[in-house]
């Protein structure tokens, strides 16, 4: 049974930090590309950062840029998403998602992605 399941969400205050979880099972994580979405109210879900399957390179939407980090641990089956200067606009639910994605993972729709977890919240104060 395929399993994706968030956790670290939380309040915080603007310019503090989190980290997220995405603990997976059920399937080989390194044959998936894995990305983040995030959904804020009223708003689409987009992509935040992902890990493509063919190389492990990385890529990360404009708006957190060098302020969030992506990385896998396939022996754990776990993904991670360290955000740090965190802004009232990260507020939102944070997914994780795996998809049969070479290169160019985050220019994929959130339908194009395979597996989802059920999302974890992050609010950030101002």
């Amino acid at each position: 049974q395929v399993q994706l399941v968030e956790s670290g969400g939380g309040l915080v205050q603007s310019g503090g930090s989190l980290r997220l979880s995405c603990a997976t099972s059920g399937f080989t994580l390194d044959d998936y590309a894995v990305a983040w979405f995030r959904e804020a109210p009223g708003k689409e879900r987009e992509g935040v950062s992902c890990i493509n399957k063919g190389d492990y390179s990385t890529d990360y939407a404009d708006a957190v840029k060098g302020r969030f980090t992506i990385s896998r641990d396939n022996a754990r089956k776990t993904v991670y998403l360290q955000m740090n200067s965190l802004e009232p606009d990260d507020t939102g639910v944070y997914y994780c998602a795996v998809g049969n994605h070479d290169y160019y993972c985050l220019k994929y729709r959130p339908y194009e992605y395979d597996y989802w977890g059920m999302g974890t919240q992050v609010t950030v104060s101002s």
